[in-house]
């Protein structure tokens, strides 16, 4: 077959192609076909239109500064007029040669106000016709750490005071970094006038304040020289315009500074304006260093004025049917538990009992047999967890820093049991019974008392190098030391039931099925409450039954208002990181205190790992944390009150002045989980003694051979990563063979991991009155 001749394609014509700049509208519609082009979605019609023309940018921009300008407006009013809430200005002196009250007096002489009347301590209003507002200044003495905490909860504005011949101490270092930590409204920094200071190095002292200064508060920019009368009313004016800044944990909160206050039968009257949000008389007041309390009325005030007639007060409201209730925790009742009916054979064992002759004495040079007291409400399985005392001492024996530790442990946890019968016991003594007297110990014990505190780094660096590695004692079984742990084949997914072995407290705590439910509900039933007290508004809070001290301190009283359910005392955890300050050993259930919104409580928390993202596995457990380290974020677990929102904690411990606590960690308030399961790790250790391949036999680890076949189902592992399962027990002397999934060499070191759920121990009220006073939670029953 021939094939037919083609020309090469090159040689073919190519025509230029149609031009439709030329085409008409109808040519191109009859070309499309009815079909319409597609638009981006990227590009929004209303955006391209307000883009193309320069009329609409500029609309926009009027729009946007026309609700910036409404919105201050908005902010402001509750400062304009002549009724108008004052601005309430903290003035907090940082180091010991400054006065406050001149600081008050400088800045008031910019506007000729006189200052006769104006106290070093406590409020001073003023009012500023220049700027058509008030200010109430509330002066903190230097050295008032609590006092200083709580006149920046509830204030405006904060003026620290510099000295210009004197550092800023470490006592000052510590309050900025706390009141970091807590939440900071704007801040004004000025310096103390001084005479002595010439002109040629002031600017040099500024610069360094400033410097100084801008490390705790970066937003500063300049600091006020009271020495010169512009400053004094350039300062003045940054406090007397402008919308003051929102602290986030105050959103929402009602709070009331209190101007005056009475106190008559078990009644306390606190006059002041509402801040922050309106405030409900069916809802719970907190006053620091005193605890929760009920409201009785809330009645309107008005302001005192020179030649008119005072308005008569009336009721704004009152306390209904839906007020919260003072109780915090719930009465366990013992007899209520789950009740087995005895079998024959009990009945019959226990006639057999009653019939059994009296145990005689022991013999001379024999041990007696010891009778242990079981704690009322507490069943015989629990009582066999409760160590002896003479277990004790064979444990502290047993000789190395781990087993101390542990044992130490062991030592709280039957102080605490000792507390629970002794608060049984004294329930029905009087206050002055349950004051703890002072008990003078011998030389002997506080030479011991005082080489355990020394050695506490110590045990912090072995701690650290060794995680979580103790030695198994030889006198004491193995089994029974460690009857309370458990083996886990898997930390994340092994089963841990959440509800078993739960210590007494637990009865007492509230659980919430759904925390931000019942969050989101407080929060909108709070909104859709009829406004009575608005902010703003000038009152007389009736709150009952607080006690007369708390009229005696020379500091303003306060009222914080609570919101529904933060009386309801549960398990509560805050994400912590350590003050790189503070150099000092944190162990947990070291004392400290707990400063989380208007709350200060007296906690031993503990402390555990953070799992990246908030993630808590399948059970839910979480490795305990003997020591709170520097650089990593734990969670401190404890008992306390709930609250709502993301709160800051400051976590301070008590020193030998009880106004210059050391600032430990700080953090934010997480969720109130009461199935957060916190397990204690313990690691027993073994030397692979012979080696055959993936056998080895392995001594050390337990010292009988009824240890080895109790502990036979839990796996094994190395340090090198291999894992196995015990096989058999070899002689008496606790020597044992074990197969692991690979070979093993002699230098690695055989372990066994075991587990135990540990509690916090519960919160107290904290008090100021003195460094080691305290007393129990107000919101008890």
């Amino acid at each position: 077959m021939v094939e037919a001749h083609h020309h090469r394609p090159t040689l073919k014509q190519q025509n230029k192609p149609f031009k439709s700049k030329h085409a008409t509208k109808s040519s191109l519609k009859e070309a499309a076909k009815g079909k319409v082009p597609r638009e981006s979605p990227k590009a929004s019609p209303s955006s391209k239109a307000a883009a193309q023309t320069r009329l609409n940018r500029r609309n926009n921009a009027k729009q946007a500064q026309t609700l910036k300008r409404n919105a201050l407006v908005s902010a402001t009013r509750l400062f304009n007029g002549v009724d108008g809430a004052p601005r309430i200005v903290a003035v907090i002196p940082l180091t010991e040669d400054i006065s406050p009250r001149s600081a008050v007096s400088c800045l008031a002489e910019a506007l000729d106000v006189p200052t006769d009347d104006c106290p070093d301590q406590g409020i001073w209003k003023m009012r500023a016709e220049r700027f058509k507002t008030s200010l109430q200044f509330l002066s903190v003495p230097y050295k008032q750490m609590y006092a200083a905490l709580d006149a920046c909860k509830v204030a405006d504005y904060v003026v620290f005071v510099l000295s210009s011949t004197i550092e800023v101490t470490p006592w000052g270092d510590t309050l900025l970094r706390t009141l970091q930590a807590q939440g900071l409204p704007d801040v004004v920094t000025v310096l103390a006038p001084n005479d002595n200071l010439d002109g040629k190095s002031r600017a040099g002292v500024l610069k360094s304040l400033l410097s100084f200064i801008q490390y705790f508060v970066p937003s500063q920019t300049r600091v006020f020289d009271m020495h010169t009368a512009a400053d004094r009313l350039n300062a003045l004016r940054a406090l007397a315009e402008g919308k003051p800044a929102d602290v986030r944990w105050r959103e929402g909160r009602a709070w009331v500074l209190g101007e005056s206050t009475e106190w008559e039968d078990g009644v306390l009257k606190v006059t002041g304006v509402v801040r922050g949000a309106p405030l409900a008389a069916n809802r719970l007041v907190h006053i620091p260093n005193y605890g929760d309390f009920q409201m009785t009325k809330i009645m309107s005030a008005s302001i005192p004025k020179s030649g008119k007639m005072e308005v008569e007060p009336v009721v704004l409201c009152e306390p209904n049917d839906d007020a919260d209730s003072l109780v915090s925790s719930n009465d366990p009742d013992d007899m209520a538990n789950e009740q087995t009916w005895p079998t024959e054979e009990e009945m019959q064992g226990s006639v057999g009992a009653a019939t059994d002759p009296v145990i005689p004495d022991a013999k001379e040079g024999t041990t007696p047999k010891v009778v242990r007291r079981i704690p009322k409400g507490m069943s015989e399985y629990q009582a066999a967890w409760i160590i002896d005392e003479d277990e004790e001492e064979d444990g502290d024996d047993a000789g190395s820093g781990g087993e101390d530790e542990e044992m130490g442990d062991v030592q709280e946890e039957e102080e605490e049991m000792q507390d629970l019968i002794a608060e049984e016991d004294q329930e029905m003594e009087t206050d002055s019974r349950r004051s703890v007297a002072f008990q003078d110990l011998d030389n002997e014990e506080e030479a011991k008392q005082l080489e355990t505190w020394r050695n506490r780094k110590r045990e912090e660096e072995d701690d650290l190098m060794f995680p979580d590695e103790i030695d198994t004692p030889k006198d004491i079984p193995a089994k029974t030391r460690f009857q309370r742990f458990r083996g886990m084949r898997s930390f994340r997914t092994s089963p841990w039931d959440p509800f078993e072995n739960l210590p007494r407290d637990y009865a007492r705590i509230f659980q919430f099925e759904d925390f931000k439910r019942t969050e989101r509900g407080v929060r909108r039933r709070a909104n859709e409450e009829p406004v009575i007290a608005e902010p703003g508004t000038r009152v007389t809070v009736y709150v009952r039954d607080v006690p007369q001290e708390a009229t005696a301190t020379a500091n303003p009283v306060v009222l914080f208002a609570l919101l529904q359910h933060e009386h309801k005392v549960s398990v509560l955890n805050f994400t912590v990181q350590r003050n790189t300050e503070y150099d000092g050993s944190v162990r947990s259930k070291d004392p400290l205190i707990l400063c989380v919104g208007p709350r200060r409580l007296r906690v031993n928390p503990i402390y555990s790992q953070h799992t990246r993202g908030g993630g808590k596995g399948a059970n839910n457990v979480h490795k305990f944390e003997r020591y709170l380290r520097h650089g990593a974020t734990s969670v401190a677990t404890t008992y306390g009150p709930v609250a709502f929102g993301k709160q800051p904690s400051v976590w301070l411990r008590e020193t030998d002045d009880p106004q210059a606590p050391h600032l430990v960690a700080t953090g934010t308030f997480l969720n109130p989980d009461t199935t957060r399961i916190v397990a204690k790790r313990v690691v027993l250790t073994g030397h692979p003694f012979k080696v055959h391949k993936k056998t080895a036999t392995v001594r050390y680890m337990f010292f009988n051979a009824e240890d080895v076949l109790y502990f036979k189902p839990i796996q094994l592992h190395t340090k090198h990563g291999r894992t196995g399962h015990i096989r058999e027990s070899l002689g008496t002397h606790g020597y044992l063979k074990a197969h692991f999934d690979g070979p093993i060499t002699q230098m690695d070191t055989v372990c066994m991991s075991l587990y135990k759920r540990v509690f916090p121990k519960w919160a107290q009220l904290w008090k100021e009155e003195g460094p080691r006073s305290s007393e129990n939670m107000a919101m008890e029953e």
